[in-house]
């Protein structure tokens, strides 16, 4: 049995004056312990819906799910000490400082003064925060803002960790310093749950990516797996003169597993291929060959659009999910 497991989830929103949303509609999820699950989906698909579902924030109409055998419905309260949350936004008090945000979530949890304190600062010394320790979080910059936020879902030391969208917004070194942390929590035992736009997020820290849409997995698998489901790798070449387009067309045909695409200004072909390397070279030299001049010529592996694309028929976006816009009373 999985460490953290969902059978047949199903939540539906009902909105006034809007059509019915079928946020989940038989969703299915088993997380092995000591693993992270990354959870993919276009806008809406019901992604931001399932962590608070399995965080106890939602009660699911029909459906069942359980970490570590205890069920999510049946008894919230001991699952609630089981569980961390670090949701799309850091949800910390910007007039308190980076200790005493941690201190104030410690004794939320009934910890004792003393061991609040010591937990609050191993989690700044942990996430990088000692120099700021003492300095109020207003004036922290996004990427310390979410080790804050990260470090609070972090005081109980809890065995399961849902990280909802954990780095949107961030630059490209403070996602990696968090991807950094979140490998060395994984490593020492704790289980993950993440939801990401992002694939190369889902590259670096997920053992298993299940992509979801309209409120069910409809592909589970590594990265390396989906992104193979939708013709592995891509050969692509930008031509000097347009006018060479119809000389290149065929060589791609003979090469590819699709359709060849052409840009609208008609100088950037390309072409979903089964052996990447073997296809470049063979191009390469075919095109070579007829004297085609190319600005550029290249291989290169799908991207999180391709597999949203090719999956769901959605384009990704880095946004809050939709359900989460008719989430609340609307739901039963």
């Amino acid at each position: 049995m999985a460490f953290l497991e969902a059978h047949e989830l199903r939540v539906t929103y009902r909105p006034r004056k809007a059509p019915v949303v079928h946020a989940l509609d038989g969703l299915d999820l088993a997380v092995p312990s000591g693993t992270v699950l990354g959870l993919l989906g276009p806008n809406g698909a019901g992604k931001t819906t399932a962590v608070k579902v399995l965080t106890t924030l939602l009660t699911p109409e029909s459906g069942s799910a359980t970490i570590d055998g205890v069920d999510v419905v049946k008894d919230p309260d001991r699952i609630r000490r089981m569980i961390g949350v670090s949701g799309q936004y850091a949800a910390v008090d910007e007039n308190l400082t980076a200790v005493e945000n941690l201190d104030m979530v410690g004794r939320l949890y009934h910890l004792s003064a003393a061991d609040s304190k010591r937990r609050a600062l191993e989690l700044v010394d942990l996430f990088d925060l000692m120099d700021a320790r003492n300095r109020p979080v207003k004036g922290f910059s996004g990427g310390m803002r979410r080790r804050i936020d990260l470090a609070c879902a972090l005081v109980i030391d809890p065995p399961v960790l849902f990280l909802d969208e954990p780095t949107t917004g961030l630059d490209p070194r403070s996602r990696l310093g968090l991807w950094d942390v979140i490998a060395r929590l994984v490593e020492g035992g704790t289980t993950v749950l993440l939801t990401t736009q992002y694939l190369e997020e889902a590259d670096r820290l997920a053992d298993d990516i299940a992509v979801i849409d309209h409120g069910k997995v409809i592909a589970r698998g590594t990265s390396d797996e989906l992104k193979s489901q939708i013709g592995g790798q891509r050969v692509h070449l930008t031509l000097v003169s347009p006018t060479d387009a119809e000389q290149v067309r065929p060589v791609l045909e003979r090469v590819g597993t699709g359709p060849v695409q052409v840009s609208p200004d008609g100088r950037t072909l390309g072409v979903t291929v089964a052996d990447g390397a073997s296809a470049l070279q063979a191009v390469l030299g075919e095109v070579r060959g007829r004297g085609v001049a190319l600005h550029d010529i290249g291989m290169e592996r799908p991207t999180l659009d391709d597999v949203f694309l090719g999956l769901t028929g959605h384009a990704s976006a880095p946004e809050e999910d939709a359900d989460l816009k008719t989430a609340g009373k609307g739901a039963r």
